[in-house]
């Protein structure tokens, strides 16, 4: 029997198997036998994009910029602004957060600033792609203080660094994989201190595959063990890094909606927590806490979008030429477009 649910490889064209196996060669030579990471030898492979630049996506002329946020703490944003037709547009701000296990890349990195620079052309929408401090140098809460403390300088300075064409009520909080994680975080943090955002509103959470877990092995832990990229050995190793010294993957920043007797998390967000959209890959490990999360979602009442692609790889939407990739554009922007 060889359907979707007994399968453990994916379905991947040749070019795009040799590019995972360069990917994974690189992150295990940048690996310490301690779990922690080596950044000269990674950085060696992270290829930089340099900004400011002005690319053409689909006719669509589209300038990014980077604007430092906290330099103390390398805290800064790579700001995508497509071109319009109309001066009289009005595009919606997403906040996004890379992914990376906490503790690779940045939004000048080749991948993700691609995706944004994809992402901004083809919604269209203003794209802030937040720089946050990474681990184990910077375990938890840094990266989330982070984020919420570039939301919050958005919030202050507004138009100074954003073009007049941004609308501050249409703001959405976005991130894949640790990204994802992120940004559930810092939407939760500011949901809770709406008080604090008189300019900005979010009205919606874009999580791509995002990043959870917790001590249990579930289902998809066990049986997706030779899947691209990820494996119960490399995300323990990332939460390892990530989580407080002493901490279990029960933690709040983890399992965020509770899973054992040392969990902190509760099963509870703000009222004014925004309607989800959350992706799903049916090669990914982490399918099953993803699931997971979108029923802890609906529990508290919140509106939930789920999509699932049965031969989607984690990170799938960071290569092209696979077709899952052009849908979630397609998703996201739909699901933008009916929030606006």
């Amino acid at each position: 029997m060889d359907d979707k649910a007994t399968k453990t490889k994916p379905d991947l064209p040749f070019k795009i198997r040799l590019l995972i196996s360069a990917s994974q060669l690189i992150g295990k030579l940048s690996v310490r036998s301690d779990g922690t990471i080596n950044r000269r030898i990674f950085s060696f492979f992270d290829q930089k994009v340099k900004a400011p630049y002005t690319r053409v996506i689909d006719n669509v002329p589209v300038s990014a910029s980077d604007i430092l946020v906290d330099p103390s703490r390398d805290i800064w944003f790579r700001l995508f602004v497509p071109e319009t037709n109309s001066s009289d547009d009005r595009l919606p701000l997403i906040v996004f957060f890379h992914g990376g296990g906490f503790a690779y890349c940045g939004p000048d990195s080749g991948t993700f600033d691609s995706l944004c620079c994809n992402l901004a052309a083809q919604i269209p929408a203003i794209i802030a792609s937040v720089n946050y401090r990474l681990a184990p140098e910077h375990r938890f809460p840094c990266a989330y203080d982070d984020g919420y403390d570039a939301l919050k300088y958005i919030e202050a300075q507004n138009y100074a660094i954003l073009p007049a064409k941004t609308d501050l009520r249409k703001c959405f909080i976005a991130g894949d994989s640790a990204g994802g994680n992120l940004a559930h975080h810092v939407t939760h943090r500011a949901s809770q201190n709406s008080h604090e955002f008189e300019k900005i509103k979010i009205i919606g959470l874009l999580a791509m595959q995002p990043f959870f877990g917790g001590e249990e092995r579930t289902p998809s832990e066990l049986r997706l063990t030779t899947v691209p990229f990820l494996n119960m050995k490399v995300t323990d190793r990332m939460w390892k890094n990530f989580l407080p010294e002493g901490a279990d993957r029960n933690h709040e920043a983890t399992n965020v909606f509770g899973g054992g007797a040392n969990s902190e998390a509760e099963d509870t967000v703000p009222d004014a927590f925004p309607s989800s959209l959350v992706f799903v890959g049916g090669f990914d490990p982490l399918q099953d806490w993803q699931k997971r999360y979108c029923e802890g979602l609906r529990r508290c009442g919140k509106e939930v979008t789920l999509v699932e692609y049965p031969n989607g790889i984690h990170g799938f939407y960071t290569f092209p030429e696979l077709p899952e990739s052009a849908l979630l554009v397609k998703e996201v922007r739909e699901f933008i477009q009916k929030k606006i």
